[in-house]
């Protein structure tokens, strides 16, 4: 299961997706992205400024738009996701971008990254029941070396009370002080906090949509 986020002010997305493998092939199987190619607004402002470039893995990458964006930045860059369909729009997009990205089709439950291979990983927008995300937290962390970045972009227990969109299960919703308590038996916590997004209603009216946000630097 994941919940991909939408992205700024294009577009609301109230429902839950409590999908598999199978029904992401299919929602994404149409010929449009289904998000935007540009990189999620709170990821690009979170890395902009990371140097130098080394090895990423965007972990959920979906149709890969966070991905490719690190990709033209210099970083070499995995994409895993267990939509087969995502994955290829994902290499369609590097393609027509002309950067290189490797994609890697796999449950995030059965995905066991090489220990200390990354400089950063990247999660984004993956609601998923608490204890598999500690899961895939804990093997994220891992899975970077001393003085890789590790950062999440999800969103937020409070949104679904006090921001906009989103999933309306609040089993798939976290906080960052959650995920900050996963990383901090491996990483110095940077920054931990619910952050706002705006985003635009099926009216075109302009709200605000509230997200978890985590950087951390692995010891």
């Amino acid at each position: 299961m994941r919940f991909d986020g939408e992205e700024d002010s294009d577009r609301e997305e109230d429902e839950v997706r409590t999908m598999d493998a199978a029904d992401w092939d299919e929602r994404y199987r149409g010929s449009e992205l289904v998000w935007r190619a540009e990189p999620n607004r709170l990821v690009e402002q979170a890395l902009a400024g990371l140097e130098p470039p080394g090895r990423a893995v965007d972990i959920a990458a979906g149709e890969g738009r966070n991905a490719v964006w690190l990709a033209e930045r210099g970083w070499e860059v995995d994409a895993v996701d267990f939509s087969e369909v995502a994955l290829g729009k994902a290499a369609r997009l590097a393609a027509e971008r002309g950067v290189p990205v490797r994609t890697v089709q796999a449950d995030l439950m059965d995905w066991a990254p090489p220990a200390a291979s990354y400089d950063l990983a990247l999660i984004a927008y993956l609601q998923v029941p608490w204890p598999q995300l500690a899961e895939v937290l804990s093997r994220a962390a891992t899975a970077v070396r001393t003085g890789g970045t590790l950062l999440l972009v999800g969103h937020d227990a409070a949104n679904l009370e006090h921001g906009h969109g989103g999933p309306r299960d609040p089993g798939v919703l976290y906080t960052a002080e959650q995920v900050a308590g996963v990383w901090r038996r491996y990483a110095d916590i940077v920054r931990a906090e619910t952050v706002t997004r705006p985003v635009t209603d099926a009216e075109g009216r302009g709200r605000t949509a509230l997200d978890a946000l985590v950087r951390a630097v692995r010891r």
